[in-house]
């Protein structure tokens, strides 16, 4: 088995026993891309995805660009065996760039004469979560409240992780389902406000009411959500789910087809209770957007500050700069203007990793220079210095909640 990934080094971490190397399906567009990468592969099976473009993603590479490449290459040194996952909702009614590619890379691939398999999923659940389960835990484990969208009638056949995997065992293992389309689905038909539901009665939570949110109202929170980055609460999500996840087939079909039934959701639960990790994740869903916007918020407002506050606002510390024949001005624009650079770093989402690391250097080297100019802002009511210390737990914590993967 070999596996290609973004990071490798991450990846051996995990798997130390499987051959890995960088793959990037934003750039690994032609067919020589892949060709060498090929040597001695007997099947190649394809799941990468994203749910939108930006941040560095571009969804046309990914979804359509890069695995029309790879197919042309399995077909150019002989690797026949070609499984493609795709969504149950590639589908050109469905009209977002998400469905349109994905169907691109699809059709492409039936026409190739491989021993192709797609397959078409809906929403896939397990033990851990990404993306659009990873909203739907985060709904579910709201304080008192189970807010849907819309009447919370869209609908699902959830599978398993461990349902999809068989499924990718046998079509790879056989040509039996060679230049087929299947539609791995889960036993039943569930909707949104049952799946909140049930993902709350798996934290351990009480039963909450449900709020539905009108569609116009969901939709611009999702424009809003686009430009914060999109994400499964963005349009395209939003018009995903208004299309619909339950396919074009009954359950028992993808069963017969497969030799084997996907256990049912509650089941598949209860197999695997929460754990106190499960529910910190769901509680700190909607938390993590709100740090950020709190982080993006600080450093504005401080720049501002700098710029529009009197010198006498900040009497104290001019008169410490003064006595070293130093001008408060100045340093209160430059610092400003450092504050502003955070701001707009954060709002982008720029290198997550680096801007706590400047974000905790800044606030440190503020606190450290202030106690040597004027310590007895330490005393001051307002907790003028004692505030960066929350401040710098908060930027801790957020950068634990960025990384993803």
């Amino acid at each position: 088995m070999v596996a290609a990934v973004r990071d490798p080094a991450a990846f051996r971490h995990k798997w130390p026993e499987v051959e890995a190397f960088a793959a990037d399906f934003n750039r690994g567009v032609t067919l020589e891309d892949w060709r060498s990468r090929l040597a001695g592969v007997e099947a190649v099976i394809n799941c990468a995805g994203v749910l939108h473009g930006g941040r560095g993603q571009d969804i046309e590479a990914i979804h359509a660009e890069a695995p029309m490449a790879l197919f042309d290459a399995c077909l150019a040194v002989g690797v026949r065996r070609v499984v493609q996952i795709s969504a149950i909702s590639a589908d050109t009614e469905a009209g977002t760039i998400y469905s349109l590619t994905k169907k691109r890379a699809d059709d492409h691939l039936r026409t190739l004469p491989l021993n192709w398999v797609v397959l078409r999923p809906s929403l896939v659940y397990g033990e851990g979560s990404h993306g659009g389960t990873s909203a739907l835990r985060g709904l579910a484990g709201l304080p008192g409240i189970s807010p849907l969208v819309g009447d919370g009638s869209a609908a699902f056949r959830p599978i398993h992780i461990d349902d999809l995997v068989e499924t990718v065992a046998r079509v790879v293992e056989t040509d039996r389902f060679a230049r087929q389309t299947l539609e791995p689905v889960g036993p039943e038909v569930v909707t949104l406000r049952s799946l909140i539901s049930k993902y709350r009665g798996w934290l351990g939570l009480a039963p909450a009411p449900a709020i539905a949110i009108p569609m116009p109202v969901m939709r611009v929170a999702a424009r809003i959500a686009d430009l914060a980055g999109g994400g499964p609460l963005g349009t395209a999500s939003l018009r995903q789910l208004e299309f619909g996840n339950v396919g074009n087939e009954p359950a028992a079909t993808f069963a017969d087809k497969i030799g084997f039934t996907p256990r049912r959701m509650d089941e598949m639960l209860a197999r695997r209770p929460a754990q106190t990790q499960d529910l910190w994740h769901a509680r700190l869903y909607f938390l993590r957007p709100l740090l950020r916007t709190v982080l993006i918020l600080l450093w504005l407002g401080s720049a501002l500050a700098g710029v529009l506050a009197p010198v006498t606002s900040y009497a104290v510390v001019d008169a410490a700069l003064s006595s070293l024949g130093l001008s408060s001005r100045p340093l209160a624009l430059i610092f400003s203007g450092v504050d502003l650079l955070i701001a707009m770093a954060l709002l982008v989402r720029w290198r997550p990793r680096w801007m706590s690391a400047i974000q905790l250097a800044v606030v440190a080297g503020y606190t450290i220079l202030l106690t040597v100019l004027a310590p007895e802002l330490w005393l001051e009511p307002f907790g003028a210095l004692l505030k960066n210390l929350p401040i710098l737990a908060l930027i801790a914590v957020w950068v634990v909640l960025e990384e993803e993967r």
